[in-house]
């Protein structure tokens, strides 16, 4: 049996990531979590993209006074979509001549691999700190290249346009749907009935792409609702977690929008969101999403055991009755290998509860720590808290 010392072991995690998902999936995992991957959108090629390559031409044929490049990864493809159509050359020279503002330091690093300098770059690697710095130039009648990443920036181009200048938008990637959809609404049901434990989002498609999908299967209203309360919606940056945060949604955010960065914001607070610590008969009991730490073992619970555990983890030391711990059960149970729902089979809950139970105490390898309280119900083997 393993040990629960990694962070996030017992915790499952959804990534909607679609680039670098792999790397995600991979640092969560070697903190234990169990990764349930689910891309959210796709990038699609440009090597024929017409718009790219009108862009680019504008760019080239006259002078410009500011570029702004927002992503490493956007901004060498859109070199390399030039080094296809024979412009690469004329294209470094003209930013080689402009005020070019990198976003952040992959932004940075990628100008730099191509032999050019930028002249800023915002301590906050936020757009809003960019635009604040253009905005004190007079920018009437100036020329701004903007390299977008995935989808158009109306808070970044706006104000721009809005100060005289002339924005030329270069669209180096473009997101769509995934075209199989069904990993994407397997997680949205999985965080509507509570087995996951958290989201990772790492841009605003993603976001976008997510809601739409669970809309489409009548969900959205459950999946924000699941994020409010026990979901935690874990976002790489405040423009990714806005459509969230403007939905009343509570979001988890790094310092850095990196996705190392995230990771480790998702370490430091999904144990303590969701995580629930208990001493119960001597031992020491901590609840996460499909399992329990018992005096430092990790033991694995599945769902309908998890469940009446939950409920009786939320009045310790009190008798639930079996009656309020059927409410608690999926709401769909297997008997005999026929579905069948609540509603139409009450007589059966009652089983089902002493059946979650039985296995509740199997997986705990204890049958001391949930007792049994004839004619009345069930508690954990805890003195009840004060008041």
């Amino acid at each position: 049996m393993s040990t629960g010392s990694e962070p996030l072991a017992g915790f499952a995690v959804g990534v909607t990531a679609a680039r670098r998902h792999e790397e995600l999936a991979a640092l969560l995992e070697r903190r234990g979590a169990r990764v349930v991957h689910a891309p959210a959108i796709r990038l699609i090629p440009l090597s024929d993209d017409a718009e790219l390559l009108e862009a680019t031409r504008a760019c080239i044929e006259r002078p410009l006074d500011h570029a702004v490049v927002t992503t490493g990864v956007g901004f060498r493809a859109w070199l390399e979509a030039a080094d296809g159509w024979g412009l690469r050359e004329a294209l470094i020279g003209r930013l080689a001549e402009t005020d070019l503002v990198a976003r952040g330091p992959k932004a940075r690093g990628a100008i730099r691999s191509a032999g050019l300098r930028e002249r800023w770059s915002p301590e906050s690697e936020g757009c809003a700190e960019v635009v604040e710095r253009l905005l004190e130039k007079d920018l009437r009648g100036a020329r701004v290249a903007v390299q977008l990443y995935g989808e158009q920036q109306p808070e970044l181009t706006g104000p721009l346009r809005a100060a005289g200048a002339e924005v030329i938008e270069i669209p180096v990637y473009r997101w769509a749907r995934t075209d199989d959809s069904t990993p994407l609404r397997r997680l949205v049901g999985q965080a509507v009935a509570g087995t996951v434990d958290a989201i990772t989002f790492t841009s605003a498609p993603t976001v976008a792409a997510t809601l739409a999908v669970a809309a489409e299967d009548a969900l959205e209203g459950p999946l924000l609702e699941a994020m409010r309360t026990h979901v935690v919606a874990a976002c790489v940056g405040p423009v990714t977690a806005r459509a969230l945060t403007g939905r009343g949604v509570p979001t988890v955010q790094p310092e850095r929008v990196r996705i190392g960065a995230l990771v480790r914001a998702l370490v430091s607070d999904l144990p303590e969101l969701r995580a629930r610590r208990l001493l119960v008969r001597g031992f020491s009991l901590e609840l996460r999403g499909h399992a329990v730490v018992l005096d430092g073992r990790l033991r694995p619970i599945a769902p309908a055991p998890m469940a009446i555990l939950r409920a009786l983890a939320r009045r310790p030391g009190h008798v639930v009755s079996r009656a309020e711990l059927c409410g608690v059960l999926p709401s769909r149970l297997v008997v005999g290998g026929t579905p069948w729902s609540r509603d139409a089979r009450p007589q059966a809950d009652e089983h089902a509860v002493e059946m979650a139970v039985a296995r509740l105490r199997r997986g705990l390898g204890s049958a001391g720590i949930v007792e049994t309280v004839v004619k009345r119900g069930y508690r954990l083997a805890c003195d009840p808290p004060d008041g």
